[in-house]
């Protein structure tokens, strides 16, 4: 499943990409049927001047362009249901994730992340709901041992913006944010919180933007500082993104493995990593 070299690379990097780490046909397309139906009934439920079409790989989305230039609003009823779809769950789950992470972490006891997982929708030339510069852990907690685990629902190429990571970023450990609300009033919550020095570590570590295509998976280490790219292209980004975590580390065992469906803030885990201003 990994090997060694992978291993190492992704104990060093805080990242690693596995090429066609799902099959295509029987656990993405799956998923994707079920945003098209969905996307389906929305149509109609809307009475939406759009002629249906088949399924294909190329226009699952079908009709959400034309559902959110009707109301934006209706992009978070898309968003809600999605993360629904029993294939989605199934991928979610698989046990061949929890052998992966096990794996690569050296343990026999991971969790997936309650609340954790989803399908985003990253619109072209949307900023609002784009995710700045954070890392995992401080928005999902559970534990520092845990991973992201993220793969497109359409090719990503340059334009559409590759998820952006600083390699070895996780090896600097936690870091301290501040609530950037005043500067950018259209982020609200986790979107608002900015890394302190966040454009000096960016200069240290640099940043890569690996390319990715449907069934690719893409991990990254709960401590490694990453964001979501620009959208300039035409297209929506769809992509899954959803959390393991390992129960045996001392982490997470103080806690008790709360997170984000715990409404927790992170002053109430961390106050020391909450910069006042």
């Amino acid at each position: 499943m990994v090997t060694d070299a992978q291993i190492k690379f992704m104990k060093e990097n805080g990242y690693l990409l596995l090429e066609k780490f799902y099959d295509y046909h029987t656990e993405i397309e799956p998923i994707q049927v079920g945003i098209w139906k969905i996307l389906s009934l929305l149509i109609s439920k809307y009475k939406l001047p759009i002629s249906p079409k088949p399924f294909s790989s190329d226009n699952f989305d079908h009709g959400y362009k034309e559902l959110i230039q009707l109301d934006r609003k209706l992009g978070g009823e898309v968003y809600d249901a999605i993360k629904q779809i029993p294939a989605f769950m199934r991928l979610v789950s698989n046990k061949k994730n929890e052998d992966l992470f096990n794996a690569l972490r050296g343990t026999a006891n991971s969790g997936i992340s309650a609340a954790g997982y989803g399908i985003r929708i990253d619109n072209p030339n949307e900023e609002k709901y784009r995710s700045l510069w954070h890392y995992e852990y401080r928005d999902q907690f559970r534990s520092t041992d845990g991973m992201v685990f993220w793969s497109p629902l359409v090719p990503v190429a340059a334009d559409m913006g590759p998820v952006q990571l600083c390699p070895k970023s996780h090896l600097g450990g936690l870091r301290r944010s501040y609530m950037n609300d005043l500067e950018n009033p259209e982020k609200t919550g986790a979107y608002a919180l900015r890394i302190e020095n966040e454009a000096e570590l960016i200069k240290e570590y640099g940043v890569v933007q690996p390319l990715s295509n449907p069934g690719d998976l893409m991990l990254m280490d709960f401590l490694t500082l990453h964001s979501s790219g620009k959208n300039v292209s035409s297209h929506s980004r769809w992509s899954m993104q959803f959390r393991y975590f390992n129960f045996d580390h001392p982490s997470g065992v103080n806690i008790g493995w709360r997170g984000v469906s715990n409404n927790l803030k992170l002053e109430e885990i961390h106050p020391e990593l909450v910069v006042k201003r």
